[in-house]
Parts: structure tokens; C-alpha cells; sequence
């Protein structure tokens, strides 16, 4: 028990109080959420937003934008994700591969079990594409892009320092392409995407607290001065 408490005494100060803030904020704004959207499934700005994005955007360029919606499916980020795991366990990065197994699998169960459920949220008519179903609040595309995409460019950009500003530049505009398609084919409200984004970053710095931790444990128990006599005596 003691060792469990302090296991969980460096993970909130690995967490850092700013980020316990965020989650802190982002419990209470789903708690208010839920209230919310039993009274008004759909706030008036959530219809404007999705109808100016989908009148913004030029007939020519929907396809394309249909196209990134479609890359960003579960089964394509399967792939990458796959694809990344292998990459880091031939590198032999075992911490970096289980963080990044907990991060993926772990935000799908929490949206698609535990929230999607809770919030039963319809989502909006007149989608671009016929195979889009299930719950609409919090997004799942939303979520999942900030945990993948950003937890793979911190684990990447520990050991390779000189691609972090390119990885976290071109990681960026990807995920705000897939947050802009979700609008354009009507998968999502506005609401559903920043509920998914906030979702996304509270289990990100989960993951990435719990991952300090867990290098400084292994880096205490690998030192060689941890059980020297010097140590011990």
C-alpha cells in the first residue's frame, strides 16, 4: 500500500498542477455537458458552425476533405498505429511501445464504452458519407488523433530531438484537417470535437505522466549506486 501511494504521489507531480487543473475542468465541463444536452440536444451555434464550415468549403475541394475523414477511420489509424509499434519495438523501446498501447486502446474504451454510451448523442443529419453510425458526443476522431499523434511525436522526439519540431508541425495540421472533415462530412458537432479534444489531451498527459514515472523507477533501480554498499550503508 505505502509503495502504491507513491507511485501515485509522483504520477500527480509528474501530472503537474496545470494539467491536473485540465482535468479537473474537463470532468466538470462533461458533468455540465451531460445536464446541458438532455435539455438542448442541439445548441443553436452547433448547427450554425456546421452548416458555415460545409458552406465555406468549395464543391472541388470536398472530395479531398471527404478523403481525410476517411484516412482518419479506425481501421487506417490502425495501421499507423501498428505501423509506429513495430518501428519502436525493433528499436527496442519497450516503454515507449507499452505507453503507446495504453494511450491508443485506452482512449477508445473510454469514448466508445464508457462515454458515447453515457451521453447518447445523436449525431447530426445529412451526412456526407453512408457508412458513418453509432453515438456522436464526445468524438472518437477527435480524441483519438491528440492521444496517437501527439504521444507519438513526445516518444519519437526523446530520441530523436531534431525531428520534434517537424513531427509536432506536421501533426498539428493533420489533426486540424481531420477536426475540419469531421465537420465537412457532418459526422460531429462542434461540441462533440472539443469535448473529444480535451478528453484527448487529460489521457495524453495521463499516458505521458504515467511514463515519467515509470522511467524514473526503472532509472532508480538500474543505477548502479542503488545497491552499492555506499548506497545501502
Amino acid at each position: 500500500m505505502a509503495r502504491l501511494r507513491s507511485l501515485l504521489l509522483d504520477w500527480l507531480l509528474a501530472l503537474g498542477r496545470w494539467r491536473l487543473f485540465a482535468t479537473l475542468a474537463t470532468a466538470a465541463a462533461f458533468g455540465l455537458s451531460h445536464s446541458a444536452l438532455l435539455v438542448t440536444p442541439v445548441p443553436p451555434f452547433d448547427l450554425a458552425i456546421l452548416n458555415c464550415v460545409h458552406g465555406a468549403i468549395p464543391d472541388a475541394l470536398g472530395p479531398l476533405v471527404m478523403r481525410v475523414y476517411q484516412f482518419s477511420g479506425v481501421h487506417v489509424s490502425a495501421v499507423l498505429v501498428l505501423a509506429v509499434l513495430i518501428f519502436l519495438a525493433l528499436r527496442r523501446f519497450w516503454a515507449d511501445v507499452v505507453c503507446l498501447m495504453v494511450g491508443t486502446g485506452g482512449i477508445l474504451l473510454i469514448v466508445d464504452r464508457c462515454l458515447k454510451p453515457a451521453f447518447d448523442r445523436p449525431r447530426p443529419e445529412g451526412s456526407l458519407l453512408q457508412d458513418i453510425s453509432g453515438r456522436s458526443f464526445p468524438s472518437g476522431h477527435a480524441a483519438g488523433s491528440v492521444v496517437f499523434y501527439f504521444l507519438t511525436c513526445c516518444l519519437l522526439s526523446a530520441h530523436y530531438p531534431r525531428l520534434r519540431r517537424p513531427l509536432f508541425l506536421m501533426s498539428s495540421i493533420w489533426v486540424g484537417l481531420v477536426w475540419l472533415s469531421t465537420l465537412y462530412v457532418r459526422a460531429h458537432w462542434l461540441t462533440d470535437i472539443a469535448a473529444g479534444a480535451a478528453l484527448g489531451y487529460v489521457w495524453l498527459s495521463f499516458c505521458l505522466a504515467g511514463f515519467t514515472v515509470w522511467e524514473r523507477h526503472h532509472a532508480r533501480r538500474s543505477s548502479p549506486t542503488a545497491s552499492s554498499p555506499a548506497a545501502n550503508g
